[in-house]
């Protein structure tokens, strides 16, 4: 298993949990990102710098994904496009993105740039909180403990 993180919009404090997740489970954790993003030297952690570009880091990781690996982002054509290849994809906040849940996500991405498109002022995501913080560790060590062999 190999996990792949999202990292241009990856909060920070998801990020440290990602390199403690890696040492404590010896898992390869790339972080794939338009900008040079640093990690804490590890046997386990490696950065790797895509050229600018719509999609250009998105499109970086499904080449790269194979099956059973984890990808970290809130990108929900990115999950579509890994669970595709038989990966997982959960996002920062801790949602684990699924074949089952995964047309709905669509539809409603769809809907809302549609709306957005259209005028009307759909604001953002809730402020990232300490909520979501705990609950993306929770999920992650469940993950980790259910498909690590």
């Amino acid at each position: 298993m190999h996990i792949w993180v999202d990292a241009d919009a990856c909060p920070g404090v998801i990020k440290e949990i990602l390199f403690r997740a890696a040492e404590r489970w010896q898992i390869t954790t790339t972080l794939v990102a338009n900008q040079l993003i640093r990690v804490p030297p590890s046997a386990w952690l490696r950065s790797v710098q895509v050229p600018g570009g719509f999609d250009v880091a998105d499109n970086e990781i499904v080449a790269r994904v194979q099956a059973g690996d984890l990808v970290i982002t809130a990108d929900i054509p990115l999950a579509a496009a890994v669970i595709e290849k038989a990966a997982h994809a959960i996002n920062p906040r801790g949602e684990i993105y699924t074949v089952e849940n995964m047309a709905e996500r669509l539809r409603m991405r769809d809907f809302m740039a549609t709306l957005r498109d259209s005028g009307v002022q759909t604001g953002g995501p809730a402020a990232f909180s300490q909520a979501d913080r705990q609950a993306f560790a929770n999920q992650l060590d469940r993950f980790l403990q259910k498909h690590k062999h």
